[in-house]
């Protein structure tokens, strides 16, 4: 029935004078996403809408499916349009898309029109009584409401006459790439793939680090995260995931710090790395899926320990959740059956059987000096190594 969407955006139109490299993005985004469905589109902007019109034969459900994950969209309407060839014409249109998408028809209806090609014959207001009369003749059993329709049938003059009655909820949020890029700490946990989510709903490109320790942490704990930067990246596009070997800074930590601060310490060299990879990538900040007193590496005192070292901003995006509420937004976005797998990551391996929860900085500086010039030797080799895959 459906040949074509109506895609509408929100924020973006609050824009100024450069409201149009917000379109050009989304657009852009919209391609993207339709890459992934069977048949062809044609993405167009026109008038301040953006239409998708289906080529091809197309899977609905699919085409459905891919444009709710892209950010910057507020509603999909499904449509389907007709050229100008008569008001007769257009009626038997409109008979029929309500026959076919509305099988229960003991409904009440508005007729909306919207006359933006002002050479029409008719104006607003007779092509909704007009159209309202050739309903009800069709469909007796149904009745018009002005007020709290069950139906509210949208009709658009323009280059062709487009018609639509459904609005199927986006993702809102700004188009991937007008907000700049951050580089996310990604573990195999369930809060930073939510917060890495939530920073890309901004508009923000994400590329992402994961530590991995092997021998203590497995290939199948590397997949696992590989596997959650690939659900990310159905909603943000291809995400250059680093993955820096870890096992031989922690154990030189662990062998020379103070147990009780060992995930202190370890949390500040990997903020130093992150940073570091950041700067060379060009990103503008970090993101963590930090929420406060969730851990005792994430206490009011132990989030100053680690901002500590950071020249670039972080983005706790998270810092205020509950974790249910995490757990809400990780299953929304299909992260949660992945990120509960049993497969441990480096974090958890040398976690202090009593953590320290107030860290002071002055001793943690203190402390980190017993690592002398060999812990740089070791941070230059993880990042020497660091293994980039691409993830989409």
């Amino acid at each position: 029935m459906f040949t074509a969407f109506l895609i509408k955006y929100a924020e973006i139109g609050v824009k100024g004078k450069n409201r149009y490299l917000f379109e050009n993005a989304l657009v852009q985004q919209i391609k993207y996403a339709l890459k992934k469905c069977d048949g062809e589109f044609a993405v167009r902007k026109t008038d301040g809408r953006i239409y998708v019109d289906a080529v091809s034969d197309f899977d609905y459900e699919d085409a459905v499916s891919a444009l709710q994950k892209v950010f910057g969209i507020s509603a999909i309407c499904p449509m389907v349009y007709v050229e100008d060839e008569g008001f007769d014409k257009l009626g038997k249109t409109v008979v029929e898309y309500i026959g076919k998408v509305y099988p229960d028809r003991n409904k009440s209806f508005k007729v909306a029109a919207r006359r933006a090609r002002k050479n029409y014959p008719l104006n607003s207001m007779e092509i909704n009584m007009e159209l309202g009369g050739v309903i009800l003749d069709a469909y007796p059993e149904m009745h018009v409401d002005v007020h709290n329709p069950d139906i509210l049938l949208n009709i658009e003059v323009r280059d062709n006459i487009y018609i639509y009655s459904e609005i199927i909820a986006g993702l809102g949020g700004m188009p991937v790439g007008t907000g700049g890029k951050a580089m996310l700490l990604l573990s195999g946990g369930i809060d930073s793939p939510v917060a890495g989510w939530m920073i890309a709903k901004r508009g923000v490109k994400i590329d992402a680090v994961y530590f991995h320790a092997p021998p203590y942490t497995s290939e199948r704990a590397k997949q696992k995260v590989v596997d959650l930067a690939r659900k990310v990246a159905a909603y943000t596009g291809p995400i250059y995931l680093h993955i820096i070997n870890f096992t031989d800074i922690q154990l030189y930590i662990y062998d020379k710090c103070p147990h009780d601060e060992l995930t202190i310490i370890m949390r500040r060299y990997m903020m130093r790395i992150a940073e570091h990879i950041a700067k060379e990538t060009e990103c503008l900040g970090l993101i963590t899926g930090e929420s406060i007193g969730q851990v005792a590496s994430q206490t009011m005192h132990s989030l100053m320990a680690t901002n500590e070292v950071c020249n670039l901003p972080v983005y706790r995006p998270l810092i205020g959740f509950d974790k249910m509420d995490i757990v809400a937004l990780s299953e929304k976005i299909d992260t949660y059956e992945t990120s509960i797998l049993p497969y441990e990551d480096c974090c958890t391996i040398f976690v202090a059987k009593h953590p320290v929860t107030k860290p002071n900085v002055n001793i943690i500086r203190k402390h980190e000096h017993n690592l002398d010039e060999k812990i740089d030797e070791l941070v230059q080799t993880a990042l020497d190594t660091d293994e980039v895959i691409i993830v989409k």
